[in-house]
């Protein structure tokens, strides 16, 4: 049985939902995949994979008190209905010795949503054979990962809830020599193999450039474009407790004198969590839904936060579907003006960035991050890339950097889909536009 048709996880929650007393609330919530993988090293396949699983989240509840347990599915009903209701019979004997939860929160509505988008997938002989027709020659190194996703969620309050999109990631790079390499994502829902093959071949004509000794530069600030890669390596930083309502209300949240009114952002800066826009589901594992679009910066100032259910019950505030980390799902930085092909000659002389790495907060109270310049960073000027740059640290104050010493955003935004395939692929994506700065400073 295919583990990501919506028919057959229908069948396990009505059989679950059915058998629950009514003295009880009973959820399901079912994350599946059905995926092909295909790594490749010299522009060659080293491993193909074809993973198809499906995780059963099933919870009780009884007044404040709360049982859960995660289960794998295999895809046979008969044994996975079997599953699934020893299970919902062992937490019910545990539900009375269990205390009770003073922040417990659960939907009461029975709202349904459903989302299914078929898309354009690559079969995993079309990849190979648009890496054996394009990359001749280079040393590629990549990962693709392909296919459904699945999230959905119903209970005995009458919620159903279903998620489905095909997506795609290819995440590779050109490797020249020592730590020099181009870096790039392709991701979305319709593959395009002439679309993948001129992102290649923009890349390889930055190869020469990586072959030219590396330019050294003092520590010191620096004019500076991030491309998007990099903008979303910072906000995906800044999403660690940033937008959370917990740690803003405990003033935990690296952003705290935003939130205080102590700092402001450019007035160009608009971030939002949109899940309508992305492929995140727009409901949460415990059945929330979001009211839509949730401003978190406008004009540079603070808006809003992601308020969890635990959260809202708290704080005594709405929630608005957010995940119980209260982590951005579908962080969206608005672009600015600045055309894209203009990039170089408006940041004249200074620091082309494609990518960051080894991020982490340097002063968490003052969003001070530390990193490095990573793949096909490059020293400019006058408008042209003239060498490429040696790897370099940096720290900085990120609430500076995207606020009086910001320039310019960029007039389109791209898609960063999460590539993490630890345990399962995510549905995660950061969208934003390219950034010039002024005065980013590098430290050794």
């Amino acid at each position: 049985m295919n583990l990501t048709d919506r028919h057959y996880l229908d069948t396990l929650a009505d059989a679950v939902l059915d058998a629950t007393p009514a003295s009880l609330h009973c959820s399901l919530h079912i994350a599946a995949e059905d995926s092909t993988f295909i790594r490749f090293n010299h522009a060659k396949v080293r491993q193909a994979t074809q993973v198809s699983q499906a995780y059963a989240t099933l919870t009780l509840t009884q007044g404040a008190r709360c049982a859960e347990s995660t289960l794998t599915l295999a895809g046979d009903l008969k044994r996975d209905t079997a599953l699934l209701l020893a299970a919902q019979t062992a937490l019910n004997h545990d539900l009375p010795f269990l205390p009770e939860d003073p922040h417990l929160l659960r939907p009461d509505g029975a709202a349904t949503t459903c989302r299914d988008e078929p898309g354009t997938l690559p079969s995993a002989r079309t990849v190979i054979d648009a890496v054996a027709s394009h990359a001749q020659g280079l040393d590629l190194v990549g990962f693709m990962a392909s296919g459904p996703l699945v999230r959905a969620y119903a209970d005995s309050r009458g919620q159903r809830h279903w998620h489905r999109v095909d997506t795609f990631s290819f995440d590779w790079c050109l490797y020249h020599a020592t730590d020099k390499a181009i870096k790039a994502v392709q991701a979305g829902q319709h593959w395009s193999s002439d679309a993948w093959a001129r992102q290649l071949q923009q890349g390889a004509a930055h190869l020469p450039l990586l072959g030219l000794p590396p330019k050294a530069l003092p520590p010191g600030r620096y004019r500076a474009y991030f491309a998007p890669a990099a903008v979303s390596d910072l906000l995906g930083t800044l999403a660690w407790g940033g937008f959370s309502q917990k740690e803003q209300a405990v003033g935990t949240s690296p952003l705290m004198r935003l939130v205080r009114g102590e700092a402001s952002l450019h007035a160009s800066v608009h971030l939002t969590e949109d899940t309508g826009r992305s492929i995140a589901p727009a409901f949460t594992p415990e059945g929330f839904t979001g009211p839509g679009p949730v401003p978190l910066v406008s004009h540079g100032q603070h808006t809003g936060s992601l308020c969890s259910p635990r959260s809202a019950l708290e704080f005594g505030l709405p929630t608005n579907g957010a995940l119980a980390g209260e982590n951005p799902q579908a962080l969206s930085l608005a672009p600015g003006t600045l055309p894209e092909a203009d990039v170089l000659q408006a940041l004249g002389t200074g620091l082309y960035i494609s990518n960051l790495h080894y991020l982490n907060y340097s002063d968490r109270q003052h969003c001070r991050v530390t990193g490095m310049t990573r793949f096909a960073c490059f020293w400019v000027e006058n408008g042209e890339l003239v060498a490429p740059l040696q790897v370099m640290r940096f720290d900085d104050d990120l609430l500076n950097l995207l606020g009086p010493r910001l320039i310019a955003l960029t007039d389109r935004a791209e898609v960063h889909q999460d590539t993490n395939t630890y345990g399962q692929r995510q549905l995660a994506s950061i969208t934003t536009p390219g950034v010039l700065v002024e005065g980013f400073e590098l430290t050794l």
